[in-house]
């Protein structure tokens, strides 16, 4: 299927566009994942905690949500500006 059908089908609102993709070799670009190891102060870690179980996510998942809604910000203040 070219691309441009598959867009038609997806914008016409088409619900078995699932079955015209290889999910077991669809990518998701930049989404390479890298560890990287982040030392915080203790009222930090328990702050995090508090909020994390608040909303009902892991730590390690609010610190991902809210360090990408920063950049995102930074960004778009930036192309603001720019």
């Amino acid at each position: 299927m070219k691309a441009k059908d598959f867009d038609r089908k997806f914008d016409e609102g088409e619900q078995d566009v699932v079955d015209d993709l290889d999910l077991l070799t669809a990518r998701r670009n930049n989404q390479n994942q890298k560890r990287i190891n982040v030392d915080f102060p203790a009222w930090v870690v328990e702050s995090l905690d508090r909020e994390a179980a608040r909303i009902g996510v892991t730590r390690q998942s609010i610190i991902k949500v809210w360090l990408v809604e920063r950049l995102e910000a930074e960004a778009a203040g930036r192309r603001m500006k720019g």
